[in-house]
């Protein structure tokens, strides 16, 4: 009978033996052979993920991983690097902490982008909606005046070919120069981003405006002159509303912080970051105690400055400033600076060149330094490439709009 007791009891104490140790390697402890004696010592787990995958991971200037691959390593601070072969490296410095798994994932971009064109005729005043995927934009180049007027490019079109586009096959003409000279409109998006204000001046006291469905040919537009004050109040109720929700997920004492210290708050297309100027010099209090795990402090800094730039994530209560110095005097001036779609990398134009870096500031990489009109450079939805206004600095041509490919 003891020898029939014997058994499972053996099985369990394997079962739970092997439990225990699953749990404490998962944590982070290991067993080193190096001394004498065994000696167990607690680590780190960092999961080095990157895009394209299989790149090259160096740790201290070691190469040490592949991407896509997980790591134990001794409690203390490591200057990561990722390389791959015809990309940008990619480094950061990290704290590693013990019993504690810290996640990074490198986006890489070629080091040599494509450069192509999305259109065939001139293209005119291209201007983003508040989604940041549908650019309107205007053509007055072709005889016709049925073909001038404004067209909506719509970037989330799913039957766009990939990687050859065609501005035609994905846009959509809402207004052409039979009724009013629409070629030559200032357009302004709605906050949601299904009509289109366009005012036409015809004489120096005579502007009309007309309001325009975004999504097709408005063949009888509706002229909106004589109402547009009403127009613009509920587009105002529309772009409150929006606000309103973004603040719907946030703790109270984190919107205080908000309100009381951001200047020109810019969400991140997720909705958790917040891009903004400092509208005074402060200490920013610990909003989240106690702190999360795995979070990169190195580079926080809870005192802020007035005027200088920021970024604060209102899901991990860090506050990161960003290497962007604002013009002077900078009252209501506008930074060319923009959220990519996956609210981890941020488009910046400074100096004829358009930037893009971390969210945290880090790995500033030129993906393109030619000729580009008025500042103009949007993120295709999906991270894929940039759309640009250029005429590639032939003053023989006239501008039209080109991807710059990040694959």
């Amino acid at each position: 009978m003891k020898k029939n007791l014997l058994i499972p009891l053996a099985i369990l104490l394997f079962l739970t033996t092997g439990t225990i140790l699953t749990v404490f390697y998962g944590k982070g402890y290991r067993i080193s052979f190096k001394q004498e004696l065994p000696k167990i010592s607690k680590t780190g787990l960092l999961v080095a993920g990157s895009t394209p995958n299989g790149a090259q991971g160096f740790i201290d200037d070691h190469l040490t991983t592949a991407t896509d691959n997980t790591l134990d390593l001794a409690p203390g601070i490591y200057n990561i690097k990722i390389k791959k072969e015809g990309y940008f490296s990619w480094q950061k410095k990290l704290r590693v902490e013990a019993e504690v798994v810290t996640k990074i994932e490198a986006k890489l971009f070629p080091s040599a982008p494509r450069l192509e064109s999305i259109a065939t005729t001139s293209v005119k005043n291209p201007i983003i909606d508040p989604s940041y995927t549908k650019i309107a934009y205007q053509i007055a180049s072709e005889s016709a005046v049925r073909r001038n007027g404004i067209f909506v490019l719509n970037m989330n079109t799913s039957s766009i070919p990939v990687p050859v586009l065609t501005l035609q096959s994905s846009s959509t003409q809402i207004a052409d120069n039979t009724i009013d000279l629409f070629s030559e409109a200032k357009l302004t998006w709605s906050p949601d981003g299904t009509e289109i204000l366009a005012e036409i001046t015809t004489a120096p006291e005579k502007i009309t405006t007309y309001r325009l469905r975004a999504d097709r040919l408005n063949e009888d537009p509706q002229d909106v002159t004589a109402i547009l004050e009403s127009v613009h109040n509920t587009w105002n109720q529309q772009k409150q509303q929006k606000e309103k929700s973004l603040f719907a997920g946030i703790k109270n004492n984190i919107r205080q912080l908000i309100n009381k210290n951001f200047s020109r708050p810019y969400w991140s297309p997720d909705g958790t970051k917040i891009l903004y100027t400092a509208s005074t010099s402060a200490e920013l209090p610990l909003m989240i105690k106690p702190r999360r795990l795995g979070i990169n402090k190195l580079i926080e800094k809870r005192k802020i400055t007035q005027d200088q730039i920021y970024i604060y994530d209102t899901k991990e209560d860090t506050n990161i400033p960003l290497p962007i110095k604002p013009p002077k005097p900078c009252q209501e001036c506008i930074i060319p600076i923009s959220w990519f779609p996956d609210s981890n990398h941020l488009l910046y134009i400074n100096d004829k060149k358009i930037i893009i870096m971390d969210n945290d500031g880090s790995n500033e990489i030129t993906v393109y330094a030619g000729p580009f009109v008025d500042t103009f450079a949007v993120p295709w939805p999906n991270n894929s490439k940039i759309v640009i206004l250029t005429n590639l600095g032939n003053p023989n041509a006239s501008p039209t709009l080109y991807t710059i490919g990040l694959n």
